[in-house]
């Protein structure tokens, strides 16, 4: 079953079972959806599974730092609810590649590409980013990068 189809189903199963916390979440991921669909509709272009998972992990970073600063202004309920969201969201969700996994990948990723200066990184983290999106930190995988090309 693909995401999105996981994710219209979770809603039904949220709706029949009165979750009113994990109806809000997979909505708000299925309105998040829905807008970028528009947006690219203009262009005559699909959202493919790859470009969600990344609005996806977009949503998860957003509510990490509004729970960081939500617990440093004293505001610990709202940090709880945004918390809790992160975990709904991340259920659809591929799971993270460990740190082995991510430093193997970059590795076959270099390899793929024959990557040799930090002029290749464009095309690493493109590799990287059409096999794993939503399973890595391409953030940190960018400090990877530079640190073995560098």
């Amino acid at each position: 079953m693909d995401l999105l189809a996981r994710l219209s189903e979770a809603q039904k199963e949220a709706m029949k079972s009165r979750d009113a916390a994990r109806l809000s979440t997979v909505r708000m991921i299925l309105a998040g959806v829905k807008d970028r669909e528009i947006a690219l509709r203009s262009s005559g272009q699909a959202m493919s599974e790859p470009e969600v998972l990344a609005l996806m992990a977009k949503m998860v970073k957003q509510r990490q730092e509004s729970a960081k600063v939500y617990l440093e202004g004293g505001r610990a309920e709202l940090a709880e609810k945004e918390l809790s969201e992160i975990k709904v969201i991340e259920e659809f969700m591929p799971t993270a590649l460990g740190a082995d996994d991510v430093a193997a990948a970059i590795d076959a990723a270099i390899a793929d590409v024959g990557a040799a200066s930090l002029k290749d990184m464009g095309k690493v983290m493109a590799v990287l980013k059409e096999k794993y999106t939503g399973q890595m930190d391409f953030g940190a995988a960018g400090a990877l990068i530079k640190a073995r090309l560098g």
